[in-house]
């Protein structure tokens, strides 16, 4: 059995990307998640980005390294990264939600490790996935 492995970050749209390219990124992310076996959540509250990701181990880490040179986004800074004994996200390889309040995720980025998932993953169900 492939080791699960999830990690959630934190990045900004880079200065020059307009708001409308996350839609091109999260049609491109979904084909390519399915194909790899990664599922996950992207929210996204205008400016900020903060992404839950899980998967096999070996593909989620290329997923990573991909993702930390891309241009359309900055200051990416990881606050979790782990061993995974099951799926989280069992019904996309992609979900995203667009949020006004940026203060959702203003708090999950204070916190760091399994608090920063908790946090994370207690904004879902107010979410419109």
């Amino acid at each position: 059995m492939t080791e699960l492995h999830e990690i959630l970050y934190f990045s900004q749209l880079a200065p020059h990307q307009p708001t409308h390219v996350v839609g091109q990124i999260v049609a491109r992310a979904r084909a390519r998640n399915a194909r790899e076996g990664i599922t996950g959540l992207l929210v996204f509250d205008g400016m900020r980005f903060c992404q839950h990701l899980e998967g096999p181990r070996s593909n989620v880490l290329q997923l990573m390294e991909r993702l930390e040179t891309d241009p359309r986004h900055v200051q990416m800074r990881v606050v979790h990264e782990g061993e995974l004994l099951q799926r989280r996200y069992h019904t996309f390889d992609l979900g995203l939600a667009q949020v006004e309040d940026s203060e959702d995720i203003a708090v999950v980025q204070q916190f760091d490790g399994l608090e920063a998932v908790a946090r994370f993953l207690a904004l879902r169900p107010r979410l419109d996935i």
